[in-house]
């Protein structure tokens, strides 16, 4: 099965870019389509595999991080090359 997911991750904390940079760079070093924008970036794959790359990088940086917020939406299906029809 395919899946679409959507991450925003806001560090609690002054100095917040540091942290935002090393999480994507880790979602960029992975297999998987990514698409960025200034908002979040979006990670494409099978299912078991996206969640499995998905679980220690969440993990890393809650670990690393004293106060941090990640917001995830998942959405069934590969939606990586939707195009607005209207």
């Amino acid at each position: 099965m395919k899946l679409s997911a959507e991450l925003t991750l806001t560090p609690l904390k002054q100095d917040y870019i540091p942290t935002i940079k090393t999480f994507i760079k880790s979602i960029r070093n992975s297999k998987f389509t990514v698409l960025e924008n200034p908002l979040s970036t979006q990670i494409y794959g099978d299912y078991d595999q996206l969640m499995a790359f998905l679980i220690p990088q969440i993990k890393t940086v809650f670990e690393n991080e004293e106060a941090v917020i990640l917001q995830l939406k998942l959405v069934k299906g590969d939606r990586s090359q939707y195009e607005p029809d209207f």
